[in-house]
């Protein structure tokens, strides 16, 4: 089961994960939610939270998840993901290079610290002119 994380800011999209996760989950909370927000904003924050009660993915919401990641490839500001799966924490890290964004991954631990992270402003450097 996917549900949106409420009170994010307006570019922000917030997702937590629990149990096992389906295609029909992705089809029916991520895409709509994602496809909504990059209408109105050019590149989306994205908070995801797969904690201690995620058990895994089917093989559809990995696949729908796969399609809308490469889909908006530029359409992603930063991503957060926050979780303390090690095979996810991994394949984050071989694969972020695929999102134009910025990509971190935290602890379960660290819930509010990638909240607070995915709603500051980008440094200076990072800033697009």
């Amino acid at each position: 089961m996917i549900e949106l994380i409420p009170d994010m800011p307006a570019d922000t999209l917030g997702f937590s994960a629990r149990g096992t996760v389906s295609g029909e989950d992705y089809e029916r909370v991520v895409v709509p939610a994602v496809e909504a927000m990059l209408a109105t904003t050019p590149r989306v924050r994205l908070l995801y939270h797969l904690g201690p009660d995620f058990e895994g993915f089917e093989a559809a919401a990995l696949w729908d998840d796969a399609r809308l990641g490469f889909r908006h490839a530029f359409g992603w500001e930063r991503v957060a993901v926050v979780t303390d799966v090690e095979w996810l924490r991994a394949a984050i890290r071989l694969l972020h290079f695929s999102i134009a964004g910025e990509v971190r991954v935290f602890a379960d631990a660290e819930f509010e610290r990638a909240r607070q992270w995915i709603c500051e402003p980008p440094a200076a450097d990072d800033a697009k002119a």
